[in-house]
């Protein structure tokens, strides 16, 4: 087992410090931390970390510290937390542990062995920025391999334990029993969907539309399409779809090329095992491949939609006259929908007509990466906190 910031010595021994809800002293070095992430040199090389210094800003952070007050209750901290992160996004564990902090809690995050270059860079701004003693002392970052001695520990130590993962994942570390007053949080495998209006497509011009597919193409490339809110099947809602994917898959390839974004062979040849697989059982009636990085797909209705992860790049198109048409299709599963072209009003009346049968955000393109304090459906802040009531 390997620190990697915090204090040496056993992350499940009780600590004698005390934090507070909205503690200054872990204010300022999130801030300080966010600084760093802002830096040009690394917002450039990794942009989901300006993302992720954005969020940690002090205005940022004094929103989500006001979120945790109550007007009836006494708020404390939960107590310790446990994060079990995953690998394939490497900077969530982040957001989770920060706003844990920002609660006050003792924190331990696991840093899978897997995560890739921007988690060291995290970690490297961690180590380098200034904070008081006590958080050394409170917040601790490990690695480990897969040590069931350690997360039976872990589990038996803290109060909330918070698992980011697929359902296998999640099923795995919850065979690790919790004290009978802890419970979990957990975040399993989730689907996202993006809609475009057909109408609002043709009346935007090809500027928004340019605006428009550059967004979604941050929302699908940054985690090679592997992240639960990146989209996946695109559904063109309205009449007379056609030629609207073609444009869209062209405007697409133009911004992956503007970017630089690739697919390596490896990946390429799985996606089009996965769409030639597609193909072969009905569910996909035409391919286009535009080169390794973009695949087109179009789907013989809404039920064929994949849920499954088919390849960096993949993107199965379906057609339907109204949002409305898309809700016997979605369940608690399906996490983001990013959108164009639609009215305040058809997204409201989509969402009503949803009923929290599944769904959790509805976001313009671009925005499906970007993290905020509800997530899955949960107001994190008050997730991380306990509440005391007084009664005189």
């Amino acid at each position: 087992m390997r620190f990697r910031f915090g204090e040496p010595g056993d992350v499940t021994e009780p600590s004698h410090e005390r934090l507070a809800v909205g503690d200054e002293r872990v204010v300022d070095f999130l801030a300080r931390f966010a600084r760093r992430l802002l830096s040009p040199a690394v917002a450039r090389q990794h942009p989901e970390l300006g993302s992720l210094g954005y969020f940690l800003r002090p205005a940022e952070l004094a929103r989500a510290v006001a979120r945790m007050r109550h007007d009836d209750a006494l708020v404390f901290p939960r107590g310790n937390v446990f994060h079990v992160p995953p690998a394939n996004v490497d900077t969530i564990f982040v957001y989770s542990w920060a706003l844990s902090a920002l609660a006050g809690n003792h924190n331990v995050v696991r840093i899978s062995e897997r995560s890739a270059a921007a988690a060291d860079v995290v970690l490297e701004a961690l180590h380098a920025t200034e904070a008081d003693p006590v958080i050394g002392r409170t917040q601790r970052m490990v690695t480990y391999g897969r040590d069931d001695a350690v997360t039976a520990a872990l589990s038996a130590w803290c109060d909330l334990r918070v698992i980011w993962g697929g359902d296998t994942a999640v099923d795995t570390i919850r065979a690790h029993p919790l004290r009978p007053s802890a419970r979990d949080l957990t975040f399993p495998d989730r689907t996202s969907w993006a809609v475009l209006s057909v109408p609002g497509w043709r009346v935007a011009d090809r500027a928004a539309r340019r605006a428009a597919v550059l967004g979604f193409a941050n929302d699908a490339y940054w985690f090679d399409q592997a992240a639960c809110s990146s989209p996946r099947t695109v559904f063109l809602v309205g009449p007379r779809p056609d030629g609207v994917a073609d444009e869209f898959l062209t405007l697409l390839g133009e911004a992956v090329a503007e970017k630089g974004w690739s697919v390596d062979a490896a990946m390429a040849v799985e996606k089009r095992v996965h769409a030639y697989g597609l193909a072969a059982t009905g569910a996909a009636t035409g391919l286009r491949h535009a080169g390794n990085a973009v695949t087109g797909l179009t789907l013989s209705g809404v039920s064929a939609a994949p849920r499954r992860w088919i390849g960096a790049g993949a993107f199965p198109f379906a057609a339907v006259e109204s949002l409305t048409d898309l809700v016997p299709a979605m369940t608690r599963q399906d996490q983001t929908v990013s959108h164009f072209g639609f009215t305040p009003d058809e997204l409201r009346a989509f969402a009503v007509a949803l009923g929290g049968r599944g769904v959790d955000r509805i976001v313009p393109f671009g925005s499906a990466l970007t993290f905020s304090a509800i997530w899955d459906g949960y107001d994190l802040p008050r997730e991380f906190t306990r509440l005391t009531t007084v009664k005189t």
